[in-house]
Parts: C-alpha cells; sequence; structure tokens
C-alpha cells in the first residue's frame, strides 16, 4: 500500500463509508464486551489495547512507516494522554457490563458536550451563546436519560444500585475522556496518527498489567475470544475512523456517528434482550440533536473564520 500523506477531503462518501463502518466495529467492540460478562476493568482494557496493537502494526507496516511509527519528541504528552485514556476506557468498559448496551452507548455522547466546556475552561477557547445553549440542551437529554437509572438508588435493589453505578461511571467516563480528547487536541499537532495511536496502545496494556495485582478473573475460552476479538475490533475500527476523516470534512463525517445509537438499540434487543426505554429514546435524541447543532456551528465558525482571513489584507 502507498504511503497516504495529508488530508484529501473531497470524497465525502468514501470518508462516510468509513466512518460508518468504524462505528458498526466499535459497537461490534464493545457487544463483544459485554457478552464477556461483568469482569475487571483492568483485564478488560489489557485486553482491548494488546490486541488492538495487531492490525495497527499490520497496517502501518504496509505503509512502511513501522520502523518510525514510535517516533517522538513528546514522549511525556503521550504517556498522559494514555493514562487518561486508561482511566476513561476503564470507567467505560465497567459501566458496559452494568448497563444495556444502548443507554452505555448513548451515555458516551456526552464527551462532545464535554468537549465544549473543557475547551473553554483549559484552553481558553472562545464558546459562544449557541454553543453554551447546545450544551445545556445535551446535558439536559443526559439527565433525561440517567435519571431512571439514578433513582433506582433508593430502592436498594442490588440491580438497581449496579444499574446506578454503571450511569455515574459511564457519565464519568464520558467527562475523562473529554479531557483525553483535549490532550489529543494539543498532540495532533506536532504527531502522526499512527505514533498517537501505537503510543496509546502501548501505554494502555502496561498500564492495565499493573492492575493485575489486584485480581484478574480466570478466564473461560469463550470470554478469552470475546475480549481478544474486542481488541482487534477496536483497532480496526481506530483505523477506519483515521482513514474516514483523512477522505472528508469533520463536519461531513462527525454526525455519522450517531449511528451507533441505532445499532446499539438493535444489537441490544436481539443479542441481550434489552429494550430502549421511553427515556433512552428520547433523552438520546436530544443529545444527538445537541451533538449534530456543536458541528454544525463548528463548520460555519471554521468557514467565517477562512473567510475573514482571505478578506484580511496582508501585514506589512
Amino acid at each position: 500500500m502507498k504511503a497516504q500523506s495529508g488530508i484529501s477531503a473531497n470524497r465525502p462518501l468514501t470518508g462516510i463509508a468509513f466512518k460508518v463502518s468504524s462505528v458498526a466495529i466499535f459497537v461490534a467492540m464493545s457487544s463483544l464486551i459485554k457478552a464477556a460478562g461483568p469482569l475487571p476493568a483492568g483485564q478488560i482494557v489489557f485486553y482491548r489495547s494488546f490486541f488492538a496493537m495487531l492490525p495497527i502494526l499490520i497496517f502501518l507496516g504496509f505503509r512502511n512507516e513501522l520502523r518510525t511509527a514510535f517516533q517522538t519528541e513528546r514522549p511525556l504528552n503521550h504517556i498522559a494522554r494514555g493514562v487518561v485514556g486508561v482511566l476513561s476506557m476503564g470507567l467505560g468498559f465497567f459501566a458496559l457490563t452494568r448497563l444495556p448496551l444502548p443507554e452505555a452507548i448513548t451515555l458516551n455522547y456526552a464527551q462532545p458536550l464535554l468537549v465544549v466546556v473543557f475547551s473553554a475552561v483549559f484552553l481558553g477557547e472562545a464558546v459562544r451563546f449557541f454553543r453554551w445553549s447546545a450544551v445545556i440542551v445535551g446535558l439536559i437529554g443526559v439527565f433525561i436519560i440517567s435519571w431512571p437509572k439514578l433513582t433506582l438508588l433508593s430502592g436498594g435493589t442490588p440491580l438497581g444500585n449496579e444499574e446506578a453505578i454503571g450511569v455515574l461511571a459511564a457519565l464519568a467516563a464520558a467527562a475523562v475522556s473529554a479531557l483525553a480528547a483535549i490532550l489529543v487536541r494539543s498532540l495532533v499537532r506536532t504527531e502522526r496518527t499512527g505514533t498517537i495511536v501505537l503510543w496509546f496502545s502501548l501505554t494502555a496494556t502496561i498500564l492495565s498489567l499493573l492492575t493485575y495485582p489486584f485480581g484478574w478473573a480466570s478466564l473461560t475460552v469463550t470470554q478469552m475470544v470475546c475480549l481478544s476479538g474486542a481488541g482487534l475490533c477496536g483497532g480496526i475500527a481506530q483505523l477506519l475512523m483515521t482513514e474516514a476523516y483523512r477522505h472528508a470534512l469533520l463536519s461531513t463525517v462527525a454526525p455519522f456517528e450517531y449511528t451507533s445509537m441505532i445499532l446499539a438499540i438493535a444489537v441490544g434487543y436481539f443479542a441481550f434482550g434489552d429494550m430502549p426505554t421511553a427515556h433512552m429514546l428520547v433523552g438520546g435524541v436530544i443529545v444527538v440533536a445537541a451533538g449534530i447543532f456543536i458541528i454544525w456551528r463548528e463548520q460555519r465558525l471554521g468557514l467565517e473564520r477562512g473567510a475573514a482571513r482571505k478578506l484580511t489584507p496582508p501585514q506589512g
């Protein structure tokens, strides 16, 4: 395969096809993790990270980039991103094994909303009225999805408590994932995508191994196949997602992330018998609408900035 550099954002249908494929495989990854049952989060992270490196290394080998894949002048930044990412994955996998699949995936949609908040707080980015309004509306949708599970705490049933803790873990995972996205924004200014992905997978593998003394479960053959398959799916999906952004603009392909809600509902129903609730459907639609509005607003602001730069005469 010929090495491809730069972004060729003029093939939207190709980009959308890659994006939808990546979303479908990420849902398959989540389904395999859920099928493996309630295992220690560190153990799940290890399998997800270790086996994800295999398709990524094969891909980089085809592109003749394997020898330089780990080269970086910012190792500490990669490690920091890895620590934050591992925490997010661990919380997300914990939630996934304790919530119905549609709720677990839909609650993750809080992440782009929180990215807007953290970008304003930590990066000093200007966030104006329309995007703040979308964030507030989206978080109301998250509250609608979460409320039935959180109220189960008052019932004191074991299942209710498990699901309530799962909701809290999913929301915490979204918040930590938003912080990871902020760190990635910094890395992409100087680092290649393959370098970022490989450093993260390697860091996550090493960090998750440190949880072994705290007790990993003895896996059945089925569980081992599920977790290994989840890791392979994760690596393949990451590659497809990267290719999607190489062929089309972010604003073109990003809304297709939300097709995962439809897939999660279908897989949850047929594979796990999870029936989507009214709260999940209503809240999910609100969160998706808010996320799409933020994407559209980012595109408009980008076009306005580009037009402003063209109209500004050169100085000097």
